[in-house]
């Protein structure tokens, strides 16, 4: 994939694979998230319940803090940055000379504030208005409608008007069930034939919203990731400031959740490593599960056979394979609850014309039956 990029010479332009890695590493921050919470919320319900059941806000609600520190302070999303990419404006000429003699290149692609709420638009508006629609979907695709539970008795005299309005609702929801789907793999199409365009050097945009917005995602230079310090180095002036207990409590107070969101960068994609750890170790086909147990399983006891009653058929247990009921060999041996076999002819008639099992007397039906495959 890097023969794309040293065709036309442009060393900071990504490949499509990279784009694609840090489009992966955010999709896998929303279900990483529930996962944590659904965890906690089974020892806290009390403060976590409502947060979990109204996860898509909560997560869309955080990643509009997240994302817009790392605009402002990074100029790109936290996949983008942990990737080593940048967003800037695309100027409308491209003045190579001018970026050489400008070491960290020029101030008019630098993110202002239009790009960036635009660039949140998409990084967090788009992705919940596509969860929420594919929950829409769900919804209205699977299990019963809620009226069909309905308990309360319904009123001969519905007004029209209702009617009316329960039926153009069905019918919308009908509609919606029918189109969302070729609506959804369109989209899917189109951003596909966008990945290919980028790919063969067609469009500097391997989104069409990035066109929209006028920005371009490029490499990380060594100016930039100069210019990215810490925001307490070492030798900083500040950290050798003296000036009591008190002010570098305030400093560090002030700094906190800055250096918190940065943190983010280390801890997320690590607390989305150890749940796919997590989930592969308690997984059915772990090869940690199958070294502890045996291929066969544990040893499955026979059920106990229950006394007979005084007034059933009598069952010689020391004939091994005798029908109590018709005497002779078992054909297609059938059990019944209560633990005695019988043929399945034998058994059927006689649960079905007795509705009891002929030893114990208990009832039985005749779904009960259960065939033995030996």
């Amino acid at each position: 994939m890097e023969f794309f990029n040293d065709v036309g010479g442009d060393t900071s332009r990504p490949t499509l694979f990279e784009l694609v890695a840090q489009e992966q590493l955010r999709d896998l921050l929303q279900p990483a998230l529930k996962y944590i919470l659904a965890v906690f919320a089974q020892r806290y319900p009390r403060y976590l319940l409502r947060i979990v059941n109204r996860h898509e806000e909560f997560y869309a609600l955080l990643m509009l803090f997240v994302e817009r520190h790392y605009l402002r302070r990074h100029g790109a999303s936290f996949a983008e940055n942990f990737y080593g990419l940048k967003r800037r404006r695309r100027p409308v000429l491209e003045t190579g000379r001018a970026k050489v003699a400008v070491p960290g290149g020029l101030s008019e692609e630098k993110l202002r504030d239009k790009e960036i709420w635009r660039s949140l638009l998409f990084l967090v508006g788009l992705p919940y208005m596509r969860t929420k629609a594919q929950e829409c979907y769900e919804i209205l695709g699977g299990g019963v409608q809620s009226d069909a539970f309905d308990d309360e008795p319904q009123n001969s005299d519905t007004s029209v008007p209702s009617e009316v309005v329960r039926t153009l609702t069905d019918r919308l929801r009908h509609v919606y069930k029918a189109a969302y789907p070729w609506l959804n793999a369109s989209f899917e199409v189109w951003l596909l034939m966008w990945n290919l365009r980028y790919l063969f050097e067609q469009t500097p945009f391997y989104r069409p919203w990035l066109a929209l917005i006028g920005v371009d995602i490029r490499r990380l230079t060594m100016d930039d990731t100069v210019r990215q310090r810490p925001l307490f180095p070492p030798n900083h002036p500040s950290t050798l400031k003296k000036d009591g207990l008190l002010a570098n409590l305030r400093r560090l107070i002030t700094a906190s959740p800055r250096l918190l969101l940065d943190s983010l960068k280390v801890l997320l994609p690590t607390a989305i490593f150890f749940i796919k750890f997590l989930e592969w170790w308690y997984s059915p086909s772990s090869p940690a599960r199958m070294l502890s147990t045996t291929s066969a399983g544990p040893a499955v006891p026979p059920p106990r056979l229950l006394p007979p009653h005084p007034q059933g058929i009598t069952v010689d247990m020391d004939k091994y394979g005798i029908c109590p009921l018709c005497h002779d060999g078992l054909a297609n041996a059938t059990a019944m609850p209560s633990g005695y076999v019988f043929c399945y002819r034998c058994a059927y008639e006689y649960v079905e014309k007795f509705g009891r099992c002929p030893v114990t007397l208990l009832p039985v039906r005749v779904w009960q039956l259960r065939k033995i495959l030996v």
